[in-house]
This record gives structure tokens, C-alpha cells and sequence, in this order.
């Protein structure tokens, strides 16, 4: 999956005051584009963010030492920033750097920089949304000691958006269910999937959305893996269920385009060494039950 980026190890320990070397990676985003230098080594897919070193070369003196910074995370050794995106006119012009859409972190490389990529437009998002207090409108300001802003008037403490969302395998003998949605960009097939509700537990989430979804009912729910998923800002957690009862599906379609029955043998998906549902897939393919 995409945070399976051993032997490289992500350092989310928060570091406020933390002043970048050389190497120091920095992210700048607009919307959902990030920028990057594609072609690294001849291969059009591998990536690389401009560098601390880049940026003083590149960039006025009084700029490039700008102390300013907000520390993200490292990996490994690396430390990585949010940039300021008043200096991506410089880096495009004079370093070939380019935006590209954040859902090409699928298939970049190397997966220890798509996973940074991905987690760094999460935290982006994160601080463009929560630059003015929600309950009397003061300007927030950064925490010295944990990643949070907090308003200096009233106090209030935001953190990181991390929203709990179950995938579920419902599986019926050699069979699964599989969806795909209305109205999304993504066109190909997946699990059944949703966001947990105030109040109730994750196998109580599963069984819900399995029947609001496709109005079927499940048991034997058991739990399979977990994933961060930046994309959505959620911590995603795998469910495999098994079909109780009737397998005549009742489709939503406000969330669902189509719901189908397949065998192990003939799921429509290959490994993507990406995402919790189709390593959910896959397994079930290559033999799994409950």
C-alpha cells in the first residue's frame, strides 16, 4: 500500500522551529496539484521536489533565507516544508519543475516520495482551512509544541482532519461484491465503503452501509487491515462480511452507479501495490475466507 514505503521510514514527530538544510524537501500545492520535477533518471514516472539548496540558488537572498518555515515530516534523514507559493514562479521558469494532479501519486515513483507527496497536500489542506478561528474569528496561530493551531483570543485547539471509513469485502462462498460509484472521477471497480457515524462502532458502520448501499445484510464481520489515506483525510479500515441471507442487491443509486457478483477468478483488477481495497481484492482472489 502506499505507505509500505520500507526501508525508508516516515518521522511524523512534530518540529515547529525545525530550520532546513540543504536536502530539505519543499512542497508547494495549489488545489490539487503539486509540484514537481518529473523525469528523474530517464524515468518519465519518477519524481523529485525542489530542494532547500534550489530554492537559495534560485531566489533572492533575502527570500531563500526566509525563517518562516512550516515543518511537515521527515523521511528518513530528509526533512520536508510547505512552501510558499510565491516562489513557484522561479522554481518552474529556471529548475523545470511542473504541477501535476495529486491522484498521479497512484503510479509515481519512488512510492517513499508519492506517500510524502500525498500526506504533505493532506497537511497543506489542513492549514489552509483553519487560518481564522471557527468560533470568533481570530487569526490561528501554529503550536510550538504539537501540530495544531490554536486561537490566541478564545483558545481554540484545532488538530489534523483524520476521518474513520470502513472498506468492506462482502463475500458470498467464492464470491465478492463489487461497486462502482455515481458521479465520481474514479471510473473502476471497488469495495463498498463509507464513513463511520457519531455514536456507532466500526462493525456497526460495516453492517449499515452494506445495507444502505445495496440493501443486503451481512455477519461475520472481521476485521482485515488499516491504511492512512490521505487523499480523503481518512484512516481507512478493511472489513471482510459474509452474505446473511438473500444476495439480491437493493442499489443506491445516489452513491452507486452498479454493484455485481463476481468470482475469485474473474475479479476486474489488477494489483496496485496502492490502496487497501484492492489489496482487499486481491487477497480474496488469490484464495482468502473468513
Amino acid at each position: 500500500m502506499i505507505q509500505d514505503i520500507a526501508p525508508h521510514k516516515l518521522n511524523n514527530q512534530y518540529g515547529q522551529k525545525k530550520a532546513p538544510d540543504a536536502g530539505s524537501r519543499f512542497l508547494y500545492y495549489d488545489g490539487r496539484k503539486v509540484l514537481v520535477r518529473k523525469g528523474i533518471g530517464g524515468n518519465e514516472n519518477q519524481i523529485a521536489y525542489p530542494t532547500y539548496e534550489e530554492l537559495k540558488k534560485c531566489m533572492p537572498k533575502e527570500a531563500a533565507e526566509d525563517t518562516e518555515y512550516t515543518y511537515l515530516f521527515a523521511v528518513d534523514d530528509k526533512s520536508y516544508y510547505l512552501g510558499k507559493k510565491e516562489n513557484v514562479g522561479i522554481l518552474s521558469e529556471q529548475m523545470g519543475y511542473e504541477w501535476i494532479d495529486h491522484q498521479e501519486f497512484r503510479c509515481v515513483s519512488p512510492k517513499y516520495e508519492a506517500f510524502a507527496g500525498i500526506t504533505g497536500w493532506q497537511l497543506a489542506r489542513w492549514y489552509q482551512q483553519h487560518k481564522f478561528c471557527g468560533r470568533c474569528g481570530n487569526v490561528m496561530k501554529p503550536d510550538h509544541v504539537e501540530r495544531m493551531m490554536q486561537c490566541p483570543k478564545c483558545g481554540l485547539m484545532e488538530f489534523p482532519k483524520i476521518c474513520p471509513a470502513v472498506i468492506i469485502g462482502v463475500i458470498d462462498g467464492d464470491r465478492i461484491l463489487m461497486s462502482k460509484y455515481a458521479g465520481r472521477e474514479y471510473k473502476k471497480y471497488a469495495l463498498l465503503a463509507g464513513f463511520t457515524e457519531i455514536g456507532e462502532t466500526l462493525e456497526e458502520t460495516v453492517s449499515r452501509e452494506v445495507m444502505e448501499e445495496v440493501g443486503l445484510k451481512v455477519k461475520n464481520i472481521t476485521y482485515y487491515k488499516n491504511q492512512p489515506w490521505a487523499f480523503s483525510d481518512t484512516l481507512l479500515m478493511g472489513f471482510f462480511c459474509e452474505l446473511d441471507g438473500s444476495d439480491q442487491v437493493k442499489l443506491d443509486e445516489n452513491e452507486l452507479a452498479l454493484a455485481e457478483w463476481f468470482e475469485r477468478n474473474q475479479i476486474p483488477a489488477e494489483p496496485d501495490d496502492i490502496s487497501l481495497t484492492n489489496e482487499m481484492m486481491m487477497v480474496f482472489r488469490d484464495g482468502y475466507t473468513i
